[in-house]
């Protein structure tokens, strides 16, 4: 992610009332966790909530 540089190559609008899903059971095992903290250390109102 740091790499790809994805908070400034992916548009935020493209990703405007996203949700981000994932089968893992667990949170700590979802890879789409990892993205989404990313996001959310870098733009401004994003948040993560895990659905248990």
């Amino acid at each position: 992610m740091e790499q790809r540089d994805i908070a400034n190559t992916v548009s935020r609008e493209l990703l405007s009332n996203a949700v981000l899903l994932c089968s893992e059971d667990k949170p700590h095992q979802c890879h789409r966790r990892l993205v989404g903290e990313y996001l959310a250390r870098r733009w401004d109102g994003v948040t993560v909530e895990h659905l248990v």
